[in-house]
This record gives C-alpha cells, sequence and structure tokens, in this order.
C-alpha cells in the first residue's frame, strides 16, 4: 500500500495567492483612510455623551458606549486582518443605522437636540464607512474572479 504525503493546506498555492492579495488590499490608501475614519468614529461614538452633554440621559449614553466600542473592534481590524473584516462592514453598517434610531428607540425621554444631531452625524458618517468598507471588499473580489476568469483559473 503507498503511502500518499499531502501538503497541509496552508501551504496550497491558491491559498497563499489569496492571503497575499488581501495583505496588497489592506495596504492600500483607501483601506488605510476607512479603518484610521472608522476607529475615530467610533470613537466619537462612544464617547458622544460626554462630549456633547447628553451623559445624562444614561440609557442612550451606556447604548452609544457600547456601540462604539463594538464598531471599532469591527472595523478597527481593517488593516491587519482584512479577509475577516470586511464582512463584518455590514455589521458595523447596522451599527451606524441604529445609532441614527437609538434617541427614538432606547428606553426613556432621551430624545433632544444634542442627542439626536450628535446620533444622526455620527450614524450617518459610520453607516458610510462601513458600506465603503464592504464596497472595497466587494471591489477586491470583483477584480479577482475577473482575473480568475480570464487567466482560465478554475475552468475545468
Amino acid at each position: 500500500m503507498a503511502s500518499t504525503h499531502h501538503a497541509p493546506i496552508e501551504e496550497h498555492p491558491d491559498l497563499m495567492e489569496l492571503r497575499a492579495r488581501h495583505d496588497r488590499a489592506a495596504t492600500t490608501p483607501r483601506a488605510q483612510m476607512i479603518e484610521a475614519l472608522a476607529l475615530i468614529t467610533g470613537l466619537y461614538l462612544a464617547a458622544s455623551p460626554w462630549i456633547a452633554g447628553f451623559n445624562g440621559f444614561t440609557t442612550l449614553a451606556i447604548t452609544n458606549l457600547i456601540a462604539g466600542i463594538a464598531y471599532m473592534l469591527l472595523l478597527g481590524g481593517l488593516g491587519s486582518s482584512y479577509e475577516r473584516t470586511h464582512s463584518m462592514a455590514w455589521a458595523a453598517a447596522a451599527i451606524g443605522i441604529w445609532t441614527c434610531v437609538a434617541p427614538w428607540v432606547v428606553a426613556g425621554d432621551v430624545a433632544h437636540t444634542r442627542s439626536i444631531t450628535s446620533n444622526l452625524i455620527t450614524g450617518v458618517i459610520a453607516t458610510l464607512l462601513a458600506l465603503a468598507a464592504a464596497s472595497a471588499a466587494s471591489d477586491h473580489h470583483d477584480t479577482r474572479d475577473a482575473s480568475n476568469r480570464n487567466s482560465g483559473v478554475g475552468q475545468h
């Protein structure tokens, strides 16, 4: 009986090429800009009750704190783990949308000018950044699929 040696999956040429492409995509100025702006946006969202002066609304303050931290965690690793983080951009977009509606949804009378203005602006920016991250990922996948079709990769 002949024994066959199979190389570990990590050494598969297609997987190695995919990782190299993700590394190249993560080092683009666009990806770095999106990551930096997302971190600033998430940090502001977490601290916005104290910055904008509506920290007396405990439910909204805690909601913004949790949403801001979650947003930073979802999009903050875009540069270092692009192949996983870009798929989390949709969850970050949901956080951005939640931020927009939170002043009217959370318990208590928290829908005041400061909280609404801060949450709407921050939520729109957070959503746009998340969509930009998702768009960058889909552009990257579309280019890879087109190059595979042109080169005959994956055709039997």
